[in-house]
């Protein structure tokens, strides 16, 4: 069964919410003390990072794997080396926002035909970074510069892109680490022009910022290390996605 796309294509036909949580390999030493989260309520839980080594990757996936119960674990690749068949889905990504061919087309070359051999739910995604200007890791390995937040017009035309181009998932992030959230505005736009399922990530570090993204238009949002510095935080998230699904049966 393709668990992933079945979740994002029914989170965005039914207009739900979800969350997911992205463990990094580099920022991670002992996943197993999560292992509360397979009880949770979590949706999804990605792993990937811009410098994991395969060593380190292959051992966080197992690890998650281990601890996730029935929640699905996919793989969101910082490189064609971040591949495992204990993963139950990739999200294959472009990343449409820059213009450096290893990120928008060679690494996936690469990768293809080793996916083609494992057992994963292939997920198609366009990849856009959006900030505030900030520089951040991803934007050094990528050699790329994020969008930017101001020019929702831009952005939501990249996503358009992606999409005629057969790209069926889209996923903004403002970076790990990003001071501010992709604004709502872009959000808005970006769904309004693919009409597909949307995944936002990257500073979303307090309840208001969620709320936003949920309103805007976020089928998924994705936490980083807030997860792991105050799993209460987690709690809050989730109490709001129940809200807002429970609030959408009461219309």
């Amino acid at each position: 069964m393709k668990k992933v796309t079945k979740l994002l294509k029914s989170l965005s036909k039914k207009r739900r919410k979800g969350v997911a949580w992205l463990v990094d390999p580099d920022k991670q030493d002992d996943i197993y003390q999560f292992d509360w989260v397979k009880n949770s309520g979590l949706d999804l839980i990605l792993v990937g990072g811009s410098g994991a080594t395969d060593r380190n990757f292959q051992e966080t996936v197992f690890a998650v794997k281990e601890i996730a119960g029935d929640i699905p674990v996919c793989i969101f690749p910082g490189s064609h080396l971040q591949l495992s068949d204990k993963a139950d889905a990739i999200l294959f990504m472009s990343l449409i926002s820059g213009r450096n061919p290893e990120f928008l087309i060679s690494h996936q070359v690469l990768a293809a035909p080793r996916i083609q051999g494992l057992d994963l739910e292939v997920v198609p995604t366009g990849y856009i970074l959006v900030n505030q200007g900030e520089i951040l890791s991803v934007h050094a390995v990528s050699q790329t510069l994020p969008l930017s937040n101001e020019d929702p017009q831009m952005v939501s035309a990249t996503a358009l892109a992606g999409k005629f181009l057969g790209m069926r998932y889209f996923y903004l992030d403002a970076g790990s680490g990003a001071r501010t959230p992709v604004s709502p505005a872009v959000v808005s736009a970006v769904k309004d022009a693919v009409k597909s399922p949307l995944i936002v990530g990257g500073g979303l570090d307090n309840a208001e910022k969620v709320r936003e993204a949920f309103a805007a238009g976020a089928d998924l949002i994705v936490l980083g290390n807030s997860i792991e510095k105050d799993p209460g935080f987690l709690a809050e998230v989730l109490t709001i996605k129940r809200w807002y699904n429970i609030s959408l049966n009461i219309n």
